[in-house]
């Protein structure tokens, strides 16, 4: 990186403040203000963080302009193409794509850990059946340090292996039971045969009467959709992530932070609120040209899910190849599929609508996902829980990177005061 310590100045009134400008490894520039307030007794404004860079950070960049999006140096599509998710969160956490011995070694360490402590079972009975999985899937996931204390009592850098094996198997296996809770069905045990997608599925769908196997063509749906998923620089969740374990919270309390944060449904929830708007407009048989009217009038609370993204003004990578993976999963139903065919014609209307166009409304990836689980026979109150999994490996590797941070200050953002000046307190019987 480049920084130039006589690279801008702020003007205060007659005061000329000097302001450090840093160039990043692929010509991004920002100004440093650490020493804002200590100098001039100002704060920024910036709601929604939107111009804020909270962190120095080589795991993830994205270029919302020209749509790209890379992993430690890596393209999403060369990725999606040539290597499977195991090898993904490998490259995330650990800064490499393991070779073949190392790759062997993770799939026998998530093996290992795949299973659940006997007594957490209990905690999932406990649950009523009609409970959000999500909410399972944070309170367990933040129970796992009460399970496995010696997080705690060890470096987990120097321990990684076993952090991230015991992480994404066992959150895996979490979002599993999760499934079978809401369905009344008993737990399945992981198994060795299967892969870490494999088993995903297996654990969810099998039961004594089915003898089910996983599809090929699921496993691997699964594998790129989480691929797709595994990180995103800082957005809401991993920042949460960052932010709760910037107070030294341990790995297991931060990711559940993650979850709670990636709930909700302008985060994780998206892909599910366009399965329901599709399935709105198919059941009420809205035409495409009524859809888009609705979605620009201002007064009409109809929002179309799945357009636009904070970062993203061009087509976001991870929708073209979900796209794609729709209509292989689909097969020769997706002709048939009106759920499919109603996003289509939306996205070549949207594509050509000035409005959208001047607003840089592309689809995102969540535009095509919910279609995908769907076609999976995954439940909606699940695709969160599936973004979760994705999402995972990211969420490790944020956490561990800020414990390499030189600053390794607390998140503590500032404000802008809003309230009253000052005011006495009246005795009770004067109010």
């Amino acid at each position: 990186m480049d920084i130039n310590k006589e690279g801008a100045k702020l003007i205060i009134g007659e005061r000329e403040v000097p302001m450090t400008v840093i160039t990043d490894n692929m010509g991004g520039k920002s100004l440093d203000i650490t020493t804002l307030r200590k100098e001039t007794g100002f704060i920024t404004y910036d709601p929604g963080f939107v111009n804020t860079g909270s962190c120095m950070s080589s795991i993830c960049f994205v270029d919302g302009e020209n749509g790209v999006l890379r992993y430690r140096g890596y393209d999403i599509e060369d990725l999606v193409e040539h290597c499977d998710f195991v090898e993904v969160a490998h490259l995330l956490i650990k800064g490499e794509l393991p070779n073949l011995p190392e790759r062997h070694k993770y799939a026998e360490m998530l093996n290992r850990h795949s299973l659940l402590h006997i007594d957490m079972r209990n905690f999932f009975r406990d649950f009523p059946q009609e409970a959000h999985p999500m909410s399972i899937l944070s309170a367990m996931v933040a129970s796992l340090s009460a399970f496995y204390p010696e997080i705690a009592d060890v470096d987990p850098e120097e321990n990684v292996d076993l952090t991230i094996s015991r992480l994404l198997s066992k959150m895996r296996t979490i979002a599993a039971f999760s499934y079978r809770q809401m369905n009344g069905l008993d737990f399945k045990e992981p198994s060795y045969k299967f892969s870490y997608c494999e088993n995903f599925l297996n654990m969810m769908f099998w039961t004594p009467v089915n003898a089910y196997e996983p599809d090929p063509l699921h496993v691997k749906a699964l594998n790129i959709l989480l691929i797709l998923h595994a990180d995103h620089e800082q957005n809401c969740s991993t920042s949460a992530v960052r932010l709760v374990g910037s107070s030294e919270a341990n790995l297991y309390a931060s990711v559940a932070a993650g979850c709670c944060a990636l709930w909700g449904s302008k985060h994780g929830g998206a892909n599910q609120a366009v399965l329901e708007m599709l399935n709105t407009i198919h059941n009420d048989g809205l035409s495409i040209e009524e859809v888009l009217a609705m979605s620009k009038d201002k007064d009409n609370p109809f929002r179309l899910s799945g357009f636009g993204h904070r970062v993203y003004k061009t087509y976001d990578p991870r929708a073209k190849i979900a796209k794609k993976l729709c209509e292989e999963v689909l097969g020769a139903d997706s002709k048939k599929d009106p759920l499919l065919q109603i996003a289509l014609e939306l996205e070549k209307a949207a594509l050509s609508d000035p409005y959208f166009i001047e607003r840089n409304l592309y689809p995102n990836i969540d535009f095509y996902t919910g279609i995908i689980f769907h076609a999976m026979e995954i439940p909606e109150s699940m695709f969160t829980v599936l973004f979760a999994m994705g999402r995972l490996p990211g969420w490790i590797a944020h956490w561990l990177e800020w414990r390499h941070d030189p600053y390794q200050k607390i998140g503590r953002p500032r404000q802008v005061y809003s309230g009253l000046q000052s005011r006495e307190v009246l005795p009770l019987e004067d109010r």
